[in-house]
């Protein structure tokens, strides 16, 4: 069980980093938008490659940080049914949620996806738009999406056995979420002053 745990730890190791990267590209959309609408209303023009690269930098976001948003325990659950069961049946919920739930899913979306993204590399499609960007990157971001999910959920499912065991605390409760983590660090600021 050790040696999962190393590869649990390397797993969220990296989505964690992927996920901080990437997540800075929530302000270059917004930034790229903010533009393309100014450029609009200035000199009545617009590009269709600077179109559809907000969308494309949406779905990296979207889809690349979900691994790193299961790694927080920031995915959506039903909180009001999840708080009401006992520790132990909550951890029965996960371990099963994810073994017969979320894996296969990814699967089926890793195995689906990549022949879609690899024919359209082998096409080198194009946008539909004149002036649009190639179709094939984006394809590409629900393959390493799915990957990147399949491999957090693994790491998930490794921990949740050793926590059933006893092996390690829960880290989802030992961490604080990192929303509460904030709100502390800017009372603590708040009382400071």
């Amino acid at each position: 069980m050790r040696a999962l745990l190393k590869l649990s730890g390397v797993i969220d190791a990296i989505n964690a980093q992927i996920g901080k990267w990437v997540a800075w590209l929530v302000l270059v959309a917004v930034m790229v938008s903010a533009t393309n609408a100014i450029i609009r209303k200035l000199f009545d023009t617009s590009s269709n490659a600077w179109l559809e690269l907000q969308w494309v930098l949406f779905s990296i976001v979207f889809l690349l940080c979900a691994s790193w948003t299961m790694l927080a325990n920031e995915h959506i659950r039903i909180d009001i049914v999840n708080a009401m069961l006992p520790r132990r049946g909550r951890d029965a919920i996960e371990l099963v949620g994810h073994a017969l739930f979320l894996l296969p899913l990814t699967i089926v979306m890793m195995v689906t996806s990549l022949p879609f993204f690899l024919r359209s590399v082998e096409i080198n499609e194009q946008s539909m738009n004149a002036g649009g960007l190639p179709q094939w990157p984006a394809k590409s971001l629900v393959f390493i999406g799915f990957t990147l999910l399949f491999f957090q959920g693994i790491s998930e499912l490794i921990k949740r056995i050793a926590v059933i065991q006893g092996l390690i605390p829960d880290p989802h409760v030992t961490q604080p979420r990192p929303i509460e983590a904030e709100i502390d660090q800017l009372a603590e600021t708040i009382d400071r002053r």
